[in-house]
């Protein structure tokens, strides 16, 4: 009954004010915004560092299976049938290998990457929210997804610049203060 009482009963009367604010929107990139925080920067950075052996390790891989197909295709005519099953057998292994390699490194990676930009989120949206009440926003819609709805946004509404900035004053990141004060 409570759900229906609540549907039924009148709007309360609101104030001018109250309705400017309900009806002024905020758009945000929220994935672009913690990208583009310095600590989001720096994460990126720190992930590539992280990662970069794997990478070059599945890159090797790649390497030896190109080095054994062209091995494989040279001596079409000239190897015997055991030389080349026993190569077709190597490439079949790296290859394996090779898969395996890049599906763990993929996922490791995203699982890294989501961790990272997951803290540099929780920390940003107090600051979408007290930006939202001071600038009198009813909504701040995420553009991020690819399943967003906004077919348009001016340049007016988007906010999502001001929250990097605003990230970037309450989260300075030690190495990149310098610059950011440069601003």
């Amino acid at each position: 009954a409570g759900p229906v009482w609540a549907q039924t009963k009148a709007a309360p009367a609101h104030s001018a004010a109250a309705d400017d604010a309900s009806t002024r929107v905020g758009v945000i990139n929220i994935q672009q915004a913690i990208a583009s925080t310095e600590a989001g920067k720096q994460a990126s950075k720190e992930l590539q560092t992280k990662f970069a052996s794997r990478q070059n390790s599945i890159n090797d891989i790649a390497k030896q299976m190109q080095d054994l197909q062209q091995r494989i295709q040279a001596g079409a005519n000239t190897l015997s049938d055991s030389e080349k099953n026993n190569l077709e057998f190597q490439y079949q292994e790296l290859s394996r290998n090779y898969q395996r390699e890049q599906q763990e490194y993929q996922a490791d990676a995203q699982d890294a990457s989501t961790d990272a930009m997951d803290a540099i989120g929780e920390k940003m949206m107090p600051l979408i929210n007290r930006y939202a009440a001071q600038h009198n926003l009813g909504v701040v819609l995420d553009t991020s997804s690819s399943s967003n709805t906004v077919l348009y946004a001016a340049n007016t509404v988007i906010i999502t610049n001001a929250i990097v900035r605003l990230y970037d004053q309450q989260y300075p990141v030690k190495s990149a203060a310098a610059p950011a004060a440069k601003k």
